[in-house]
């Protein structure tokens, strides 16, 4: 079969681009997020990718090369701070959301519907916090919308040259995370068992493949040299986290995108499945339970498939609307309305930098962690270099800071300089490969944090003091430990292996 011949009628044609509506979506999205970008610090991975990104290489430890190297793009151009750093991320939020708006048209929606899903694609809590801030998930929602986009218009069309575009953003995708090996066998499980099979007989998919190849090879090249050290953080994420994943995991589902939005992603899975006029589009709602199954049987983490709940909203918008507006069109509307503004204030609040720090106890970090993880890392370094004040002057030359993970030492790292402390050394990921101390600094070494302490290499220790962000969060690193060991019982290079740490 030709492509042509995938062609038809019905879809042959698509609305108008709702450019106008959907601008003024992105334009609010942008102006809140950078409005708020500079409340609150630095997240711990924020300050460990800016610290990879001044180690560019091919890939690292836990991941691969793209989120670090927009680390170091963004705030070489825009400054390292929060503000510039996170350049970056409110663009390719505004992105995604924009490649959403195209979803819908592509699933025949017209202006309303483009910019409805739009909207609604960047109010769930989810969203909103993969948004406030740089990680590799702000950018693989990107690079998930962008190949949902590339393969409906496959689909739709049955023109093989898109199967380039398609290799090209796997390709992409290979080189931030691993999981769009997820969203690309649920398509693909899709395509084999409804279709359109056709365009797997396109002589242009061996030319995405390769495209696709190419572009991730010298990822997978690095890994391999390295013992694909990937795998092992992976292994160790799913025995150590694998069976509240699970038990989480349908819980999650219902929360990431708020319960207001479960029945329009609901929806558009039904509407995706029955509608006949989308039956080429089956691969999509096929590509969800796919993805669930696999999640669940790895134990991965509930957030992975959040990507796939986004690019369901734009199809079960249509039939959300067209409920609204049929029989008690004011009560529903009423209920929708109450319900909306409660989840918008619920996604804001946990999603965005808002209340006072101070405040962020209890219900918030309850359901979002991730707010306490920006605050308190100055006070963390503070509380190091009070301590390396009390090493004797004569032996700080030789003496070390080794911290327990990377937060701490990207902190450090940061901060330090600014009051005098040095580079400091970890054995969590990948701080591990930039290095141990050299073998003659015999001096001190102050331990953050306590994994390193049972190391029996390290010698004299006691704890100094617990560090105290002053404000009383319970975030990670309130109350950690801060010791001080009088030296080694081995160089640095023969201990080093034993302080390694995948996870």
């Amino acid at each position: 079969m030709s492509d042509t011949a995938l062609r038809t009628p019905e879809t042959a044609q698509l609305p108008r681009f709702a450019w106008r509506e959907v601008s003024i979506v992105l334009a609010v999205q942008v102006a809140v997020l950078s409005a708020l970008s500079g409340r609150y610090g630095f997240h711990r991975d924020e300050l460990y990718f800016i610290a990879a990104g001044k180690q560019l290489a091919w890939g690292y430890t836990d991941q691969p090369p793209i989120t670090p190297a927009l680390a170091r793009l963004s705030i070489t151009l825009f400054g390292e701070t929060p503000v510039g750093l996170r350049v970056v991320a409110t663009l390719a939020a505004a992105g995604t959301i924009a490649v959403i708006a195209l979803i819908a048209r592509e699933l025949g929606g017209g202006r309303t519907v483009q910019w409805v899903s739009a909207a609604l694609a960047s109010l769930g809590p989810f969203a909103v916090a993969v948004a406030h801030m740089l990680s590799t998930t702000t950018v693989d929602m990107l690079i998930w919308a962008l190949l949902g986009l590339a393969v409906l218009r496959l689909l739709r069309t049955g023109d093989g040259r898109w199967w380039l575009a398609v290799g090209a953003v796997i390709g992409l995708g290979l080189a931030n995370k691993w999981l769009i090996l997820l969203l690309v066998s649920g398509l693909a499980t899709g395509v084999f068992a409804f279709g359109p099979r056709g365009v797997l007989r396109s002589v242009w998919l061996a030319a995405g493949v390769a495209v696709a190849l190419v572009l991730a090879a010298p990822v997978f090249l690095w890994q391999a040299a390295n013992d694909w050290p990937m795998l092992t953080v992976a292994s160790g994420i799913s025995g150590d986290d694998g069976v509240e994943n699970r038990i989480l995991f349908i819980p999650m589902q219902l929360v990431y995108l708020t319960p207001v939005l479960v029945p329009v992603w609901a929806a558009g899975l039904v509407r995706l499945w029955r509608d006949p006029g989308l039956r080429w589009a089956r691969a999509l709602a096929v590509s969800y339970p796919v993805v669930c199954v696999e999640l669940l049987a790895l134990g991965g983490k509930p957030y992975y498939s959040v990507p796939l709940l986004i690019m369901l909203l734009p199809a079960g918008v249509r039939p959300a609307l067209d409920w609204l507006s049929r029989g008690r069109k004011a009560s529903r509307r009423g209920v929708v309305t109450v319900f909306g503004v409660i989840g918008l204030a619920m996604s804001l609040v946990t999603g965005l930098p808002l209340l006072p720090p101070s405040s962020l106890n209890g219900p918030v970090l309850a359901i979002n962690k991730e707010p306490g993880e920006q605050v308190g890392w100055p006070e963390l370094t503070d509380s190091v270099a009070g301590v390396w004040l009390q090493i004797p002057a004569e032996q700080r030359a030789k003496s070390v800071i080794l911290t327990s993970n990377y937060g701490q030492a990207g902190a450090i790292e940061h901060y330090g300089p600014a009051i005098g402390l040095p580079k400091p050394y970890s054995g969590h990921m990948s701080y591990a490969d930039w290095g141990p101390p050299p073998d003659t600094m015999t001096g001190a070494v102050i331990v953050v944090g306590g994994q390193p302490t049972l190391s029996p290499s390290l010698t004299g220790c006691r704890v100094v003091t617990k560090n105290d962000n002053g404000i009383g969060l319970e975030n990670e690193e309130q109350g950690t430990a801060i010791t001080l060991c009088s030296g080694t019982t081995a160089p640095w290079s023969k201990i080093w292996p034993s302080l390694r740490r995948f996870y």
